[in-house]
């Protein structure tokens, strides 16, 4: 089971995510680190396990007031240099073609930044993108036929359970039942709810991919032993 940590940016800093509610986002509190300095974290972070691989969530581009380029490149520039998985709001060919062309990242299509299917079927087979379903409170936000039509979908797909991030109310395991079955081959990849090492075999036996986790990372319900032997573990 690969363990994918999470960092929310907001005006440059780390915020923690509750339950897809942004307006209550505030800038992160960790014994992981000083401050919510988006590299002090990702640092922290890695020095709980080395993670090669960060997801990034950049609200301010996501919500149209402008991405966060500056602290993408600082993370980019950290030492043993993560590859980033980046929703940064992409939402027009020009933008989701400079970010396939940048070495290190991946960029994800948010579901919800979608107002059709065009960049999908133009850019799905890129091995490089990433899609993420997202899906809040109120049900899937996005096109309805992406969500329908998993044919022009990549070869990895985040299922983002938005109501369930901080939630500590366990992964949505019906829809990603449902998304799997749907994705065939694809890599699937869970995101919202993670609480402990229980929840991760879960989602291994019922042949999730990945993890997109936070919370359980910072108060300390994942330790660095238990994220090691899931790593090492097939079919954890």
């Amino acid at each position: 089971m690969r363990i994918i940590p999470v960092l929310d940016l907001k005006g440059g800093q780390v915020v923690r995510a509750e339950q897809g509610r942004r307006d209550r986002y505030r800038p992160i509190v960790t014994p992981l680190s000083a401050s919510a300095d988006a590299v002090a974290v990702a640092e922290g972070l890695r020095r709980l396990h080395p993670f090669p691989t960060l997801y990034v969530a950049d609200l301010d581009a996501i919500e149209g007031r402008g991405p966060n380029s500056e602290t993408l490149a600082r993370l980019a520039g950290m030492r043993d240099a993560p590859e980033l998985w980046a929703d940064a709001g992409y939402a027009d060919a020009a933008s989701l073609e400079a970010a396939l062309e940048t070495p290190a990242l991946c960029p994800v299509l948010g579901s919800e930044s979608q107002a059709d299917t065009e960049l999908l079927r133009r850019f799905g087979r890129h091995p490089d993108l990433i899609l993420s379903l997202d899906f809040f409170a109120d049900g899937f936000r996005g096109p309805a036929n992406l969500l329908e039509d998993p044919d022009p979908w990549p070869q990895r797909v985040i299922v983002m359970t938005l109501a369930k991030v901080g939630s500590g109310a366990g992964p949505d395991f019906e829809r990603l039942r449902e998304i799997k079955a749907r994705a065939g081959a694809r890599a699937v990849i869970a995101a919202g709810g993670v609480r402990n090492e229980a929840d991760l075999r879960e989602l291994a036996r019922l042949g999730i991919a990945a993890a997109l986790v936070a919370t359980s990372l910072h108060d300390g319900t994942l330790t660095p032993a238990q994220i090691a032997t899931l790593a090492e573990t097939p079919n954890a």
